[in-house]
């Protein structure tokens, strides 16, 4: 594995190292090598500076997850800018509000991705601020000549980063919050499940969400430090994905329980074609982002040749504090998230009542470690989230078993208060992803006048000709043990459940859609 002091002097080092070996591979089979990465992340970045873009200039850019974006990523290293990745999914008023409070100088968008105009976007927003430039890219960035760039940026201690990134969250809440991040925050955490996944230089990564992502940016770092490959995917379409991923022999098959669940779904309709294995060469199938249902891990090891879901837990302001192992047992690899991450994440729980909780008990998660970021970029929203000894309030709930892994049970404000009774959302979602009929599910509370709150499932069902009713939803729930409060009093059948590009469920989506009901 490479060291480096900051973005950019990984770039160098690994391109020193490993010149020829793949970088990267898209859709179309264009081919990056790790050499050619570096000479055209320079050749960008002296085509930005001719644009006025410099250290400390700050960019936002809505990309795909192509080649250019993490060339893009590389220019911008190169000359110290900080960057603000936007997801895709980003409209008008996330994206003004994005490049306002950033005082962005640049923001690069493509011309149209998946069927919305960007480029019309971007320049409306532009239209209000004379300072801000549009980019247009599509398949071509801002070129120069290297030789006449000023010096990269020097590494400094981690205690010295600038900061070099604007991270809004993509949780399942309305209100985005940036998160100030260092190269060093970001390579902290992605370096240690370096480690902990065994990762190889023969490896082939799905890069299969939004590079904008901090789990995204945390891949291509990722492939720097241990010299693998990526198989970039610029929008995922299990119809067409899947076969890309299986052609480019993908080891490592990110990146969530949406995917993963759609690579099973995949594989058991090759199996009823009478084919072979999708992914005859995966080592494993990591997670995060999102809770997965312990099921689907046993599902995905007995239908894909024995490679289950290897899982970490993190957040984008402290990304992969903890992380599995592919070594694990299974028990812990369908229930928990892995150990903390060496050398210094801290994690303590503690109860609602404000009392650090035993092993095995539930409370808040509480955070600290190398990849916590540096705060947010509107100050004032820090003093909440930090706790007196400089703890991160997660707002997660979870559990530390003997071993010190850590079960992620829940939200603190996802528990659904029935009658005076503490429902977990979660455990209700995990049981009924046992039944046969349910392919997806979300559980969320809903105000009601008699009991405070009442629980509703929403259901995505396998078949749609033969859909879940709600007699035999409450029989299996009953027949699986769960005590009859916490049993869903309303169900709704839907075609999908809305998830964001980590995997979470949208559930103040679901929340607003059936209120009323």
């Amino acid at each position: 594995m490479i060291e480096a002091g900051n973005l950019w002097e990984l770039i160098e080092r690994r391109s020193r190292a490993t010149p020829e070996a793949l970088f990267g591979v898209d859709e179309s089979d264009r081919e990056l090598r790790f050499g050619e990465y570096r000479a055209a992340a320079e050749a960008a970045a002296a085509g930005l500076a001719k644009r006025g873009v410099g250290e400390g200039t700050r960019v936002s850019w809505q990309l795909p997850t192509t080649l250019d974006a993490m060339i893009l990523t590389g220019a911008l290293a190169r000359l110290g800018a900080v960057q603000n990745p936007i997801l895709p999914i980003y409209r008008k008023r996330e994206v003004g509000f994005a490049t306002r409070q950033t005082e962005a100088r640049l923001l690069a968008v493509p011309s149209v991705f998946r069927g919305f105009d960007h480029a019309s976007m971007a320049r409306e927003i532009a239209s209000d601020r004379q300072e801000l430039e549009v980019l247009v890219v599509d398949g071509k960035l801002p070129d120069g000549d290297p030789a006449s760039l000023p010096p990269p940026p020097p590494a400094t201690a981690p205690e010295d980063a600038p900061v070099r990134w604007i991270f809004y969250t993509s949780g399942t809440t309305a209100d985005p919050k940036g998160a100030l991040h260092t190269d060093q925050t970001i390579m902290s955490g992605f370096r240690a499940m370096c480690g902990r996944l065994e990762l190889r230089a023969d490896d082939r990564v799905a890069l299969v969400f939004p590079v904008t992502h901090i789990g995204g940016i945390g891949w291509l770092v990722i492939g720097l430090l241990c010299g693998c490959a990526h198989i970039v995917i610029s929008a995922f379409d299990p119809k067409s994905s899947i076969e890309v991923l299986a052609r480019h022999g993908v080891t490592q098959a990110t990146a969530g329980t949406v995917f993963h669940q759609a690579y099973l779904t995949a594989q058991r309709a090759q199996r009823e074609r009478g084919g072979d294995r999708l992914f005859p060469k995966v080592r494993s199938f990591p997670g995060g982002g999102a809770p997965k249902p312990p099921q689907l891990h046993f599902d995905l090891k007995r239908e894909m040749g024995g490679a289950g879901i290897v899982s970490g837990y993190g957040l984008t302001e402290c990304p992969v504090l903890t992380m599995a192992s592919p070594r694990d047992t299974d028990a812990s690899l369908a229930h928990t998230e892995g150990r903390a991450n060496p050398p210094a994440v801290q994690i303590k729980l503690i109860k609602l009542d404000g009392v650090a909780a035993a092993t095995g008990e539930e409370g808040e998660i509480r955070v600290k470690g190398p990849q916590l970021f540096r705060g947010y970029l509107d100050a004032s929203l820090d003093a909440e989230a930090f706790d007196a000894e400089g703890f991160f309030r997660t707002g997660d709930l979870g559990a530390l078993d003997a071993d010190g892994c850590i079960a992620v049970t829940g939200r603190l404000k996802d528990v659904i208060i029935r009658k005076g009774e503490n429902v977990s959302a979660k455990e209700v979602e995990d049981l009924l992803y046992r039944h046969p009929k349910v392919e997806d599910v979300g559980v969320i509370g809903l105000p009601d006048p008699a009991r405070g709150e009442r629980v509703c499932a929403v259901v995505a069902c396998a078949e749609s000709e033969d859909p879940l009713g709600f007699g035999e939803m409450v029989s299996f729930l009953k027949d699986q043990g769960l005590m009859v409060q916490k049993i869903p009093e309303q169900l709704e059948i839907v075609d999908e459940v809305p998830r964001n590009p980590t995997g979470k469920i949208l559930k103040h989506e679901l929340r607003e859609r059936y209120a009323s009901r």
